[in-house]
């Protein structure tokens, strides 16, 4: 409940008697918390006179939490065309890091905007909006001018820088076009990047070797920024691809942040521990290493990822015509299938882990919530025919959950230390992964209350506290004096994700109150029209030491 004070001053609030989780992983402590011009002005036993003029929520029962960080967002134009943004308001997140998997909208050329818009249709849509920018100081001004329901840091995503200079093509970059990525990537950290992400299973970004990708990253640690890579393999090589990525990290001098951090379909079940021991010795080398992951089994992308890289170059409409040769197709099938693409992490795909989530063609909806292998049985089909019509038809445009997790090193993961939140949740689609509306209920209220695998105070500062200090945050991520007022309130006893992949969309539970800069983006559990989120903009010192 809230007691409105008829002298309050917009946005001053007193959340009273609270659950203080500050970030920090210390014990959770009773106490009120003043926020006052957009700030945490005090933490502890405020009296009403220290209140004057606060706005009253009575916070008993509610846990009071900094906002919540999602370290892998796909939002970079749901930020921009979608006001209410429930997936992420009704949360508790705060801030959403954007820009992944190496492909991204700035800095881009017009032709390269052109071809990244359809490329990853399947992850943000192609919706009505004006693309009016091409660098990133263009973009972050585009995302102030709008106003957003969080804030936004951006990376730059590699993918693009390459196919701005070099093309889609599968060749070896030149001394004089790694020296323009490297002034691009320069360009963009000055106006505002935290890093660099990499799609290293995605065209272009894959064609990058680790000395071009070195040469970027020094870039990156001269700014004082982080690398985020998709690595070259989730499945087949996954060990290998993210000792390829430390040992990038290392040579470049650059923090290093694991981006979905998990070790995927059933050549890897139960070895997480092996992907820990080589975070753990890179720590102990000095390497600066933190990682996210999401709090679920399966996976997402688009269907077209699964793709051979050869078939994959030219950009979204020369893949669509080599994909109606026949003799292509049954090379494709041929890689796919038998050989393991080296789009699909070099394991050959079981057709029945792939489930179409959206798609771009309303006319195919008849497909969404259907396995690739179900499509085929019920058509007296080939999977890979299937497959392959579903790519032409859609234009590349399809979403797909792939269902290849493992429990195990789901729970391994979150529990390192240096693990951090990220949803990877693609927001498009009929059906698109629970994910986008669900992971950081899931963890307080599946992983925390229901099973134990996280304190309360670990969940949050994974989620908060942590996440704020690779960001080099240094006036987010705690509910302290001083500290900018991104806070959330929840009822530990009651939140939950409710989004299933039956009913993706469906809201969180238990989360009351989020705010932003102290500003109520949800009050009394009810989305307010505010738009209060803006474009971070990364300084040029380094983030501070993560302990």
């Amino acid at each position: 409940m809230s007691l409105a004070d008829p002298g309050a001053r917009p946005h001053d609030l007193l959340l009273r008697g609270g659950l203080v989780v500050d970030g920090s992983g210390a014990d959770p402590v009773t106490a009120d918390v003043l926020v006052r011009g957009g700030r945490v002005a005090a933490v502890g036993r405020v009296a009403a006179a220290g209140a004057a003029g606060a706005r009253v929520v009575d916070a008993d029962g509610l846990a009071v939490a900094p906002g919540f960080v999602d370290m892998h967002a796909h939002s970079d134009l749901a930020v921009l065309v979608d006001g209410d943004h429930l997936a992420k308001t009704t949360q508790g997140v705060t801030t959403e890091v954007l820009g992944q998997d190496g492909l991204s909208y700035a800095p881009v050329t017009d032709a390269t905007m052109a071809t990244v818009r359809e490329q990853i249709a399947g992850w943000n849509g192609v919706p009505d909006a004006a693309y009016g920018w091409r660098s990133v100081a263009e973009y972050l001004a585009e995302v102030d001018r709008r106003g957003s329901a969080t804030n936004v840091a951006y990376l730059l995503p590699q993918g693009t820088i390459r196919m701005d200079v070099v093309g889609t093509e599968d060749r070896r970059a030149t001394a004089a076009e790694v020296a323009a990525m490297r002034a691009l990537v320069d360009q963009g950290m000055r106006e505002g990047a935290f890093g660099m992400s990499s799609g290293l299973t995605y065209v272009p970004g894959m064609f990058a070797d680790a000395d071009e990708l070195v040469a970027l990253c020094e870039v990156v640690a001269a700014h004082g920024g982080y690398y985020a890579p998709h690595q070259r393999s989730y499945g087949a090589g996954a060990l290998a691809a993210y000792a390829e990525v430390v040992e990038v990290a290392r040579r470049a001098g650059c923090a290093l942040h694991l981006t979905h951090a998990t070790m995927n379909f059933p050549e890897n079940r139960g070895r997480a521990g092996e992907l820990l021991a080589l975070v753990d010795r890179a720590l102990a080398d000095g390497v600066d290493v933190t990682l996210d992951s999401y709090p679920y089994l399966p996976g997402a992308t688009t269907l077209s990822a699964l793709l051979p890289s050869r078939v994959a170059t030219g950009g979204p409409e020369a893949t669509v015509e080599r994909l109606r040769d026949p003799a292509t197709r049954a090379w494709v099938a041929h890689e796919v299938e038998v050989v393991g693409s080296d789009g699909c992490h070099g394991v050959p795909v079981d057709w029945s882990t792939i489930e179409v989530a959206g798609v771009r063609d309303p006319a195919l909806a008849d497909r969404v919530g259907r396995t690739v292998a179900g499509i085929a049985r019920d058509e007296a089909r080939p999977a890979a025919e299937v497959f392959l019509d579903l790519l032409v038809a859609d234009r590349l445009g399809t979403g797909i959950l792939q269902h290849v997790g493992d429990e195990a090193n789901v729970r391994a993961v979150m529990r390192h230390p240096r693990h951090t939140g990220g949803s990877d949740g693609i927001l498009v689609g009929a059906k698109p992964h629970p994910r986008g509306a669900g992971t950081f209920a899931r963890y307080l209220g599946h992983y925390v209350r229901e099973e134990g695998v996280l304190t309360l105070a670990e969940a949050v500062r994974h989620l908060s506290g942590t996440p704020a200090e690779r960001l080099g945050l240094r006036d987010r991520g705690r509910v302290a004096p001083g500290y900018v007022a991104d806070l959330v309130a929840f009822d530990p006893a009651t939140v939950a994700d409710r989004a299933t992949f039956a009913e993706p969309r469906r809201t969180a539970a238990g989360i009351p109150w989020v705010l932003l800069g102290g500003e109520p983006v949800v009050a009394d559990g009810e989305r307010t029209e505010a738009r209060p989120g803006r474009a971070l903009r990364h300084g040029p010192a380094a983030p501070r030491s993560l302990g």
